[in-house]
């Protein structure tokens, strides 16, 4: 297993549980459940987040696909290349091509915000997001309709692999921290967050460490007074 940085060596929950699942199937496992990892430029993994928003894998799947087809040159020829639009073919289509793809009029609303941000330069490509940090970066693609805070993390995370990533917010990481360290409850996300700075600038490995905990550890056996 590869070194683990210093702050996980100095918790002996973490280290414990870092030592017994190592790393070789850790980020496979992690990175396999979000498919918007095969996309390594923001907009692209912006349009899928939104497709994707509260429907199951299959589901997603079968919508994107369809909004795929619907991707041409500036010909006019149909691509069909498994991407995604581009930000001026998506704004040139009707609502109710997009409505036939299985998409809402919120997602529509979304996704054509999304090409409009863009055209006008809001949404970096992933070149251009290594000279912006984090926090940035979250607030403002944030501003955009129908993207919050998870959606930016988890393009943090797998799109632009960014080392510092901990989305408190997410079930998962707190349920996982919990198993981990034992815990009756999670501590609340804003708490969490707190506990967890001493993990920066590593946070991401926290992060792949946690969820691999919700899907892997049982549930932790608490100490109960005897009657």
């Amino acid at each position: 297993m590869a070194q683990l940085p210093t702050p996980f060596l100095n918790d002996p929950d973490i280290y414990a549980y870092a030592q017994k699942v190592g790393t070789d199937q850790l980020f496979h496992n992690a990175t396999s459940s979000f498919a918007a990892s095969q996309f390594k430029e923001p907009y692209e993994a912006l349009i899928h987040a939104i497709t994707g928003q509260h429907l199951h894998s299959k589901a997603v799947k079968t919508i994107f696909a369809r909004l795929c087809s619907l991707n041409k040159t500036e010909s006019g020829t149909m691509t069909g290349n498994g991407h995604p639009p581009s930000a001026k073919v998506l704004l040139s289509l009707k609502d109710s091509s997009l409505r036939e793809c299985g998409l809402s009029n919120s997602k529509i609303r979304a996704l054509k915000g999304i090409a409009q941000a863009q055209l006008e330069g809001i949404i970096p490509s992933a070149q251009q997001a290594k000279t912006i940090d984090d926090e940035t970066l979250i607030t403002q693609l944030t501003s955009l309709y129908g993207v919050g805070r998870w959606t930016v993390e988890m393009l943090l995370l797998f799109t632009l692999d960014r080392p510092d990533i901990f989305p408190a917010d997410d079930f998962g990481v707190r349920e996982g921290w919990r198993r981990i360290k034992k815990l009756p409850q999670s501590p609340s996300p804003k708490e969490l967050y707190k506990i967890t700075e001493v993990f920066s600038p590593h946070r991401s490995l926290l992060t792949y460490y946690c969820w691999h905990a919700k899907e892997r550890l049982l549930e932790p056996t608490l100490c109960q007074t005897a009657p």
